[in-house]
C-alpha cells in the first residue's frame, strides 16, 4: 500500500523541452516534501539561440528551474542544493553571478564543475536543483 501511495503522490513536471520525450525524463519530479529538478540547459522558446554568454545562459536556466518549481508548488526559496556544469572554467564568474542573484539569501549547498561537453554545442552552462518544501 505504501508503494502505491508514493506512486500516486509522485508529480511529474514538464517544461516542454524537446529532449524530454526523446530521453524519457521530466524537468522536475515532486514526491512528498522533495522536488528534484533535472539538468536544465538554456533552451529557448521556439528553438531560438540561447544567449552567447554564461551569465545570460545561467539566467535563462534559473528562469526554467523557477517555473518548474512553481509548477511543483515550490520556489527558489525552497532550494537546498544546486549543481552547475560549465563547458569552460573561465565562465564560472558569469554563471556564479546569475546564481548569486537568484540564491544570495537562500544560500543552498552548491557544486560547480567543468565538463567536456553538452548535447547542444551552443550551451555553455547546465544546472540542477533540489528543493525541500517546509512542513505545512
Amino acid at each position: 500500500m505504501a508503494d502505491e501511495e508514493a506512486t500516486r503522490d509522485r508529480r511529474l513536471v514538464s517544461s516542454g523541452s524537446p529532449y524530454e520525450p526523446l530521453i524519457g525524463f521530466s524537468r522536475a519530479v515532486a514526491l512528498g516534501h522533495h522536488v528534484v529538478v533535472s539538468g536544465t540547459a538554456p533552451v529557448m522558446p521556439d528553438g531560438a539561440d540561447p544567449p552567447g554568454d554564461a551569465y545570460g545562459q545561467a539566467k535563462r536556466i534559473i528562469e526554467i528551474i523557477a517555473a518548474a518549481l512553481t509548477e511543483a508548488d515550490a520556489s527558489l526559496q525552497d532550494v537546498v542544493r544546486t549543481r552547475t556544469y560549465l563547458l569552460r572554467s573561465e565562465d564560472w564568474e558569469g554563471a556564479a553571478r546569475a546564481h548569486a542573484e537568484a540564491f544570495a539569501h537562500v544560500r543552498p549547498a552548491s557544486t560547480m564543475v567543468v565538463v567536456d561537453g553538452f548535447l547542444d554545442p551552443r550551451w555553455l552552462v547546465e544546472m540542477e536543483a533540489d528543493a525541500i518544501l517546509p512542513d505545512q
